[in-house]
């Protein structure tokens, strides 16, 4: 696969998280009074600038898996060697976790089946597979093809994934439309109108099975006409699922460019690690990495692994 394709969502994804990770839990009315203008150190978690957090961890290990093959196994074990050893951590050190997360790879320490570790109360519709899953978009692609919609085949892919810690179809659905989303930058098609043929598919996809039609209406404003519409105010950015794929495809919308849409995201406040990690994949997608600012993207904790990581997955898929 283009390495350049790679590297775009990768570190786009990389650098939106470890912008965000000083000012976590930040409210908005804070970041208005001192908004996050450059990759800043410590704040919320007290670590250096260009630490990542939990979001770029979990992603990076998925990307390591899939560099090999599809195997959940693997893609779990992984998960839990980061949790346990601080495998694929930018100093050696998890600090940042979230609850379902912890949930379920605890239940895959006791010997649960990989695809049966994932939450599917109400409750468990936190960000925590949205934020991981763009790599997935990347071996679809290679793999799959480049399908316009994507198929079935796909969607159960992406579903399989979330569902190792988040298997609620709000968790599925939201992935599902990241996806495919993400799939419209891939190929190119970068466009307002692309992005919403990218939610569409999805939704169209979702709307033709019963388990899953019966949760759209809460996607609603996942639309690429009505976020358009919506004032700064009426953005939430709570590390609910639907509430961080809205604010990240809001920025995404209302940008002209990487630092516009990463600055527009972090300062939203909250989860801002995750609104950074989730924008600034598709934004990176969108207008290269070469156009991540460089300031940013050198202070990056291990950046030589990760664009060695970026290499071996661009050759093997």
């Amino acid at each position: 696969m283009n390495l350049d394709i790679v590297k775009s969502a990768v570190l786009g994804l990389v650098v939106g998280d470890a912008l965000g990770v000083p000012a976590e839990f930040m409210n908005r009315e804070e970041l208005t009074k001192s908004p996050i203008v450059e990759m800043r150190g410590y704040g919320t978690h007290s670590q250096p600038a260009g630490t990542w957090s939990d979001d770029s961890s979990m992603m990076l290990c998925l990307l390591k898996s899939l560099s090999k093959a599809l195997d959940y196994q693997d893609i779990m074990s992984r998960f839990l060697r980061w949790a346990e050893q601080g495998y694929m951590t930018a100093h050696g050190e998890v600090f940042d976790m979230g609850i379902s997360t912890r949930k379920a790879l605890v239940k895959f320490s006791e010997g649960t089946p990989p695809l049966e570790c994932g939450g599917t109360d109400i409750y468990d519709n936190g960000n925590g597979s949205l934020m991981r899953i763009l790599p997935l978009s990347l071996w679809i692609h290679g793999s799959i093809g480049a399908n316009r919609p994507y198929n079935g085949k796909a969607y159960q892919v992406i579903h399989n994934v979330s569902a190792l810690t988040h298997a609620h179809p709000i968790s599925l659905i939201s992935c599902g439309i990241y996806c495919s989303t993400a799939n419209e930058l891939i190929c190119g098609r970068n466009a307002s109108s692309d992005i919403q043929n990218g939610i569409e598919a999805a939704k169209n996809y979702y709307r033709s099975l019963p388990e899953f039609s019966g949760y759209l209406h809460e996607f609603e404003r996942v639309d690429a006409h009505i976020l358009q519409s919506l004032p700064n105010e009426n953005i939430s950015s709570s590390g609910f699922v639907i509430h961080t794929l809205e604010a990240a495809l809001w920025c995404l919308l209302r940008s002209n460019d990487y630092r516009s849409c990463l600055l527009e995201a972090v300062n939203l406040g909250e989860d801002t690690d995750t609104v950074g990690a989730v924008a600034g994949g598709l934004a990176g997608l969108k207008y290269g990495w070469q156009k991540i600012p460089s300031e940013w993207l050198n202070s990056i904790a291990k950046l030589d692994k990760i664009l060695s990581l970026c290499e071996a997955f661009s050759v093997s898929i």
